[in-house]
């Protein structure tokens, strides 16, 4: 996707340890027009798989989940990294997260993870994946169908994609880093 790819290029900020900083546009300032275009991208890549629901993880998919639930008129559930005093009725597993080097408890009420349901997730990132597993968990533990999960950025080299696969899981990124090293950025397909 050029229009991201160039925003990444120009905005995105490495980090050493493999950390890719794209809050200008992505995950603390974020850029309308952009989410529209990557929710317009994931819903092209997904148009011939049936989905009644739109699935995240909180915090930074939400954004782009919610804009393509806008766009095909369907629900958006976020998984919820704290579990509220009013949540009752709840699926849980738990998440190692890469940037914050912790683990946390996701939750999700079985009243909007349902059996019927035939889900794609939505994710800012995917590097190791690790919330993908937790989906994944999610997924299996109510039920419902995960037809796919759509990434806006996969770091490559930390290989996420294979824990996906091997689910059986489709697997779409609309923006792929090769590498870091250096803290340089480096994208699949740019020299």
């Amino acid at each position: 996707m050029k229009t991201l790819i160039d925003r990444i290029l120009k905005d995105g900020r490495c980090y050493p340890g493999g950390i890719l900083k794209v809050d200008k546009f992505i995950n603390h300032q974020m850029d309308p027009n952009l989410m529209k275009a990557i929710a317009i991208e994931f819903i092209k890549r997904y148009s011939s798989t049936e989905i009644n629901k739109i699935l995240t993880i909180e915090a930074s998919g939400i954004a782009p989940a919610i804009v393509m639930g806008l766009l095909l008129d369907l629900p958006v559930v976020f998984a919820k990294k704290k579990k509220a005093s009013t949540m009752d009725n709840i699926l849980s597993t738990t998440v190692f997260s890469f940037t914050k080097q912790r683990e946390y408890n996701v939750v999700i009420s079985k009243d909007y993870l349902t059996p019927q349901d035939k889900v794609v997730f939505i994710d800012d990132f995917l590097a190791y994946g690790n919330a993908a597993k937790g989906i994944i968990d999610l997924c299996q533990q109510a039920g419902a169908e995960l037809v796919g999960m759509g990434f806006i950025i996969e770091k490559t080299f930390q290989h996420g994609r294979k824990v996906i696969e091997a689910a059986g899981v489709r697997c779409e990124s609309l923006a792929m880093i090769e590498s870091l090293d250096d803290c340089k950025i480096k994208l699949k397909g740019i020299d």
